[in-house]
């Protein structure tokens, strides 16, 4: 299910480390900002006299972090405590998007019918307000990917020529609320290309477009021709050292636990693969900084996946194993397919490879446990490496950087004779101790630290703490690459 996901937003153009026009015509994101509900994060600021009270447009690219049968605060504007505009993703049901007034009183609710829940995609939002319209349902529109919401849970419209709090001149929040008395809790994951245009009630398409080559593939186009009015703005999150600026030139907003090191580049145009808090057995896992640190349980004795699923070419990943959360069962590796039951680690029960921190790997794919020592043992502030290679079927691991088993090779089952046809990154233990790993998948950061080096990929898409092009595999150079949309495209 998951692997098909990520081709929401797969694209084929050959540059993101800037914004620019691409040959091809596309429009490309350079960067977004992680949000980790762990760390209390927003980006806040009071805005000014707007230049029209009872109309804006809000646009928003949004992929889902942990939480996902919990609220999720997206945008608030609030005068007092009990005057507030919230726009959130619900719990009920879990994954609607909810848009609420409360003036003294609720004023205006919409909820959608159909739920967001996919930690893999990237979804475009786009909410109209235009309380002048004397069509009541057209007063508050939401658009996803393109596309109006036209069924709702709830639909209570607002009264004609109501001026909203959003977009006066009031606090504004995007991740939490603005110190509303409704409950409203933090986001957690990415957002990019957050914009507002004050006095205007824009289209979805004047922030997406389809893709001409796959049109159904909605991807996001240049704002910067769009009316912003006083109170407008546009966050890029392109300078990571103040990722609140605003690149419309009006007033910089206010970053509230987040650091330069919450810059990514994961983005509707490169969408990087993340661990998937709903592929995985054991639900308690614990899933932070945008899906990418795993802290599993006493209970668990399994692993958790990623999101993203491959059958061919070349593939890196590391992981940072915790130095305060660690135990010899460690493990880390690949899978086809996610645990049965309690008690499936990586190489128990299907097609599946985990190398573990007594320096052995473990395999199951004739029915019985083979455990083979392969390497060193690792601990506690080691980063690991795992380098997929689907062209040859061999697996290799690293620590710090230092290729193990001088550089020869697992023997792995081919993609195509596996359950699902394709194989998922993994972390995990085998027995029932916690361990805390810190993913990255070419973000360029462990647990929001960004890494000591910066080394890319081939490519230069992924950014990473060691080089996956360093070493001899089998005696070969090889390159392996981030798994992100751009190098799917070209090899996967």
């Amino acid at each position: 299910m998951n692997y098909q996901h990520w081709r929401v937003n797969a694209f084929t153009n050959n540059s993101i480390r800037k914004r620019s026009i691409s040959i091809r015509g596309g429009f490309e994101v350079a960067n977004s900002c992680r949000f980790n509900d762990g760390d209390s994060a927003e980006i806040t600021r009071t805005l000014g006299t707007p230049t029209n009270a009872d109309k804006f447009t809000l646009s928003m690219w949004v992929k889902r972090g942990t939480a996902l049968s919990a609220e999720m605060t997206l945008f608030t504007a609030a005068s007092s405590d009990s005057n507030g505009d919230i726009i959130r993703f619900s719990d009920s049901p879990a994954g609607a998007i909810e848009w609420q007034m409360w003036h003294g009183g609720l004023t205006a609710k919409y909820k959608t019918t159909r739920v967001f829940r996919d930690p893999s995609a990237w979804y475009h939002l786009v909410f109209t307000y235009d309380s002048g319209n004397a069509t009541a349902g057209d007063r508050m529109k939401i658009y996803v990917n393109g596309v109006e919401e036209t069924l709702f849970g709830t639909e209570t419209n607002v009264a004609v020529n109501t001026d909203s709090l959003i977009n006066s001149a009031v606090a504004h929040s995007v991740g939490q609320a603005a110190g509303t008395a409704i409950s409203a809790s933090y986001f957690d994951g990415y957002m990019a290309e957050v914009v507002m245009c004050d006095g205007q009630t824009y289209a979805a398409s004047d922030f997406g477009e389809y893709d001409e080559d796959s049109p159904t593939i909605w991807k996001p186009k240049d704002v910067s021709g769009l009316t912003f009015g006083n109170n407008g703005f546009y966050l890029d999150f392109e300078d990571s050292a103040n990722l609140g600026n605003d690149a419309n030139g009006g007033t910089d907003w206010a970053e509230v636990n987040i650091v330069a090191a919450d810059q990514a580049t994961d983005t509707p145009t490169n969408n990087f693969c993340t661990m998937n808090p709903l592929e995985n057995y054991i639900p308690a896992h614990g899933f932070s900084e945008g899906n990418n640190t795993i802290t599993t349980t006493d209970a668990s004795e399994t692993y958790t996946m990623s999101t993203i699923g491959v059958n061919k070419g070349l593939w890196y990943f590391e992981a940072l194993l915790d130095g305060s959360t660690y135990s010899i069962y460690s493990q880390i590796g690949v899978a086809d397919t996610k645990g049965p039951a309690a008690g499936s680690y990586l190489g128990s029960t299907q097609t599946g490879y985990g190398y573990d921190n007594t320096g052995n790997y473990r395999k199951n794919d004739d029915a019985s446990i083979d455990i083979v020592s392969y390497g060193n043992t690792f601990s506690g502030g080691d980063i690991l490496g795992v380098y997929l290679d689907l062209n040859a079927n061999k697996l290799y691991f690293g620590i710090n950087g230092t290729i193990q088993n001088s550089g020869t090779g697992i023997s792995i089952t081919a993609a195509a004779s596996t359950t699902k046809g394709n194989y998922f990154f993994c972390v995990g233990d085998r027995h029932h101790d916690d361990s805390i790993w810190h993913c990255n998948f070419g973000n360029g950061s462990f647990s929001g630290t960004a890494v000591s080096s910066g080394n890319a990929d081939a490519n230069g898409y992924g950014n990473f703490e060691y080089n996956p092009s360093t070493g001899t595999f089998d005696s070969a150079s090889k390159d392996f690459l981030a798994l992100c949309t751009k190098n799917l495209a070209e090899y996967g």
